[in-house]
């Protein structure tokens, strides 16, 4: 038996969805299907997982929900949920299972399988339409969610687009015109360093827009942790990191920013993977630069406490109200930018927490409106000694003895 809309007794009125149903007993296939269709469904009706299967690889419309009996021939109701959930284009069709008292253990897998409801026999009329509606309108919500997010995203993204990268390319780009146009301009040598300051800054805005899409990316696929374990490494010197970090931050600084470096103890070694710090204190030194009014000091410290290394920025900038601290880690939030026109992407501080937690670390802030912010990266001390330690442990394969 197979079939789709066998009977429409109201071809008027439009249809609220395509519902398959699965079932090895005919009456009761019969029945659900009728029911269905009173209440105005659409429904295709197959006798077992295989069916269903060759149904869905054929139609050209998918169902909106699945309503499938567990125990059937040919091919159960656990495998046909097992199969569709392993399509991509399946995977979020709802799924309810028709199922008997007896069959508690088969509704047990069922739920490790991801099933969305259960309908225990016998059941009535009113308690499969209020199943099937349920679902429905749950499932469609959420779609209306999940729609309304990418639509969120994709004007972040245009925004970031046009604005992010448009503003530093018309700068190399109008510089560039300007010092190659020699019958025009008659630049002296100060035009032409300023021109070329122009190019510069323009190109390193770029350039660090387009590293920070990259370590996003990183993160999302899990390079970036694959990545931490083949370069992590003993760090000897902090002071060598702090001023590489420094000289890049400046790199994209309008003005000079006054950064001091306060590091009041003998720090321990600790290992790290310090391409991936020197990134996170870049991000937060130049947050901290755009932030703060012209020549108000910046502190890059580093400490201990608790067994944690403390890498720290604070700035005397306009500060973050407390009911923002966790929305400010969020990938593309920038904190009151329709107020202040800000730079960047809001790609920074998500960048400083992905990091932070690669190293088994964390992130946090200390900030209120008009008293600056503290930004502070907590990495858990591991000595030398332990991490080759484990290093040795993890390539012999063996439990750890560290």
């Amino acid at each position: 038996m197979l079939s789709l809309n066998q009977r429409n007794p109201d071809s008027d009125v439009a249809a609220k969805g395509l519902i398959m149903v699965v079932e090895d007993d005919l009456n009761l296939l019969e029945g659900i299907q009728t029911v269905l269709e009173l209440e105005h469904y659409e429904v295709i009706s197959v006798e077992n997982g295989k069916q269903a299967l060759e149904t869905l690889r054929a139609c050209m419309r998918l169902p909106d929900l699945i309503v499938s009996d567990i125990m059937m021939p040919h091919m159960n109701g656990l495998e046909l949920l097992r199969e569709v959930r392993k399509e991509r284009a399946w995977i979020r069709i709802p799924f309810i299972f028709l199922t008997a008292l007896s069959e508690k253990p088969d509704i047990h897998r069922g739920k490790m399988l991801g099933v969305d409801d259960y309908l225990t026999k016998p059941f009535d009329a009113e308690d499969l339409i209020i199943a099937v509606d349920s679902r429905l309108s749950r499932h469609r919500a959420l779609n209306d969610l999940h729609r309304g997010a990418m639509r969120d995203l994709k004007k972040t993204i245009l925004t970031i687009l046009n604005h992010e990268f448009r503003t530093p390319l018309t700068f190399v780009v109008a510089y560039s015109e300007m010092l190659n146009d020699t019958q025009n301009y008659s630049l002296s040598g100060e035009d032409m360093m300023l021109f070329l300051r122009g190019v510069s800054a323009g190109a390193a805005r770029l350039r660090r827009l387009i590293e920070n899409f990259i370590h996003l990316v990183e993160m999302e696929t899990g390079d970036a942790e694959r990545m931490y374990m083949m370069r992590r490494a003993p760090v000897m010197n902090i002071n060598e990191l702090f001023n590489a970090a420094i000289q890049s931050a400046r790199q994209t600084s309008e003005f000079p920013p006054n950064i001091n470096i306060e590091v009041n103890e003998q720090l321990p070694p600790f290992v790290a993977d310090s391409p991936y710090l020197q990134m996170a204190l870049i991000q937060l030194l130049e947050n901290a630069i755009k932030f703060s009014p012209n020549g108000a000091p910046i502190i890059l410290g580093a400490r201990t406490f608790d067994g944690y290394l403390v890498l720290s920025v604070e700035d005397h900038g306009r500060g973050i109200d407390p009911a923002y601290h966790k929305d400010i880690w969020e990938i593309f939030y920038q904190h009151e930018r329709d107020i202040y026109e800000n730079q960047g992407a809001g790609a920074g501080l998500a960048i400083v927490q992905g990091i932070a937690q690669l190293h088994g670390g964390r992130a946090t802030v200390e900030s209120e409106p008009g008293k600056g912010s503290c930004f502070s990266i907590y990495l858990p001390i591991i000595s030398v000694k332990v991490a080759a330690c484990r290093l040795t442990d993890a390539v012999s394969k063996r439990p750890s003895r560290c």
